[in-house]
């Protein structure tokens, strides 16, 4: 299982410790440290798409008006922090964010 995220996230944060403590093997994946590259973006994509940007951040909200009419993919290239966090790959599954749809599915 893979989470994508940020160390400083405190719902990535809380998501780790929950699946860790249900004895999942947990590896986590900091998008600033390590951004996604293109194929992987593309899944993630074609998966949630333009759900995938968190729109509610002040982050996006200080983005330039071209960034904020561009692409899902320009914006999480440009600023990965803007990325809906977490997502969680379990196999062949994804799940963004942490809700109880989640935490049920994977707890």
């Amino acid at each position: 299982m893979i989470i994508y995220g940020l160390e400083t996230c405190p719902i990535c944060q809380k998501a780790r410790k929950a699946l860790e403590a249900a004895g999942k093997d947990v590896n986590f994946r900091d998008i600033r440290a390590e951004p996604l590259d293109k194929a992987e973006l593309a899944i993630l994509i074609a998966e949630f798409g333009d759900r995938l940007v968190d729109r509610k951040t002040n982050d996006w909200r200080a983005l330039s008006d071209w960034l904020k009419h561009s692409e899902a993919e320009e914006q999480l290239t440009a600023k990965p922090r803007l990325m809906t966090r977490p997502v969680i790959k379990d196999g062949d599954t994804f799940y963004l964010g942490w809700d109880i749809a989640a935490q049920e599915a994977l707890l």
